[in-house]
């Protein structure tokens, strides 16, 4: 007989005192540290533990004692359960205060490093509507609601078009109005929706058979009014496709870029998978001080372009650049800091891990005319060496804006052994920042810090430092 899982406790009317690094609120309890989602500094609450360990539990509320006075009114229908937006219960001055003091906590306990100055963040001058890209999922089995689970039989409508619920990679919330991207983006969702709920053969994925027609739809924005719609296929149905995309091309002109993808992968990536041009471009643009950058289906692009724009801003800024540096831009994506910075210096080397990405960049060069960037790909520990600085010169200036995980040990020795005069090093993991901070203060004073919200309603944040060698 299988073993009775034992029951975890409720906590009763426990207080809400803080938010912890990854956006959920916590509670002390005796020794316990308890991270509760959805909750707000003030709360007073009831909460049903879902995992206890000897030093911290988590859990969720199931009563309210007393509401904040920090809550605000979520302005999204399918907030608390769509995992897109977790802060939207909180004024959006609340958040930026809980960004700014994540940054310094980390920084002070975990890198333990001294900052001159710290500024301010940069708050979002839009805080919603301001992604330029989303992915939805097209699923035969979406999340029911409590009330329509309280009713005996499943509904009828089971087809649903919108994210993942958090944790359940076989369940879907089907999104009426989203509240990230321009409103273009849920009219041609729904279109696509009511299209083939209206017409025979296009089923919706089922996950766990891995079966179906519909799969997912990527759509990409620009601030120049260029749209970007990728519908990707589980199957080969060359008439019902066709009669899709037509019905798509007709029915949004606004879309300037329509393409598709037949992916029968177990997953949903399309990397490695050959798209079709259906009409339109094959790109879109973004600009940016007159610089343009020509962005395909698998391009990385910052998705905030407004806050991007500042946030390189401040790059260029901390770089302090006369005209007569040798500056290398690390991890360079698709090279749109370099190409931002280019103006400004003499020469600019960028290296990046992925090939596509080098690909694009230097594409974006050659659109701009730029000539005074070069790029190299592979992975950062194996290019960055004494003999690559010896071949290209020694930088004067090193900007580095690694993954979440950060910098590897060689990368930051080799930084060390470069010495630069200056490094700017952007960050979306104040975390892991803090970490090389502390292994770069070594050699460099850590003179001034600059937050950047990219990402409103939501807990994370980038921050820029700018690092001076020590005389």
């Amino acid at each position: 007989m299988a073993k009775k899982r034992r029951e975890l406790p409720l906590l009763e009317a426990i207080e809400i005192t803080d938010v912890a690094a990854e956006g959920k609120a916590i509670a002390k309890v005796g020794e316990w540290v308890v991270f509760v989602p959805l909750a707000a500094p003030g709360d007073v609450v009831d909460v049903q533990l879902s995992r206890k360990r000897k030093k911290f539990a988590e859990g969720r509320i199931v009563r309210f004692h007393r509401r904040s006075d920090l809550r605000t009114e979520p302005f999204c229908e399918h907030f608390g359960i769509c995992g897109g937006c977790k802060w939207q219960h909180l004024p959006y001055a609340e958040q930026l205060k809980f960004k700014e003091k994540q940054v310094e906590d980390n920084l002070s306990r975990i890198g333990k490093v001294e900052v001159r100055e710290r500024l301010p963040i940069l708050s979002a001058e839009k805080t919603d509507c301001y992604r330029n890209k989303l992915e939805y999922t097209f699923s035969n089995r979406r999340w029911l609601t409590a009330d329509e689970i309280s009713v005996d039989g499943s509904p009828a409508d089971m087809d649903g078009a919108g994210f993942h619920i958090p944790g359940m990679f076989d369940k879907v919330l089907d999104i009426r109005k989203c509240w990230l991207q321009d409103d273009i983006t849920n009219r041609i969702r729904l279109s696509i929706k009511d299209f083939c709920l209206s017409h025979k053969g296009y089923p919706f994925f089922d996950l766990r058979k891995q079966e179906g027609l519909m799969r997912t739809l990527i759509i990409r924005t620009t601030s120049t009014g260029e749209v970007m719609a990728v519908v990707v296929f589980y199957e080969e149905r060359p008439s019902l496709r066709e009669e899709l995309l037509d019905h798509l091309k007709d029915a949004f002109p606004e879309i300037t870029s329509l393409m598709y993808v037949v992916n029968a992968k177990c997953n949903d990536t399309i990397t490695d998978q050959d798209l079709v041009l259906y009409a339109g471009k094959d790109h879109i643009t973004e600009e940016m001080e007159g610089l343009k950058f020509k962005i395909g289906p698998k391009s990385f692009f910052q998705t905030n372009s407004g806050q991007a724009y500042r946030l390189y801003c401040t790059v260029r800024d901390f770089a302090g650049l006369t005209g007569d540096e040798t500056v290398y831009d690390l991890y360079t994506g698709t090279g749109t800091i370099a190409l931002f910075l280019a103006r400004k210096a003499r020469k600019i080397v960028g290296i990046e891990y992925v090939a596509e990405a080098v690909d694009d960049a230097r594409e974006n060069a050659r659109l701009n005319a730029v000539e005074n960037v070069s790029f190299f790909a592979g992975d950062m520990k194996d290019i960055l060496t004494a003999q690559f600085i010896d071949a290209h010169g020694r930088p004067d200036v090193i900007i580095t804006d690694p993954p979440r995980a950060g910098m590897h040990d060689d990368v930051t020795d080799a930084i060390l052994a470069a010495a630069p005069r200056r490094i700017v090093y952007v960050s979306c993991n104040p975390a892991t920042q803090a970490r090389d901070l502390s292994r770069l203060a070594k050699k460099y004073d850590i003179i001034k810090t600059q937050p950047v919200d990219m990402f409103p309603h939501t807990h994370h944040v980038e921050n820029v430092a700018l690092l001076e060698l020590k005389h």
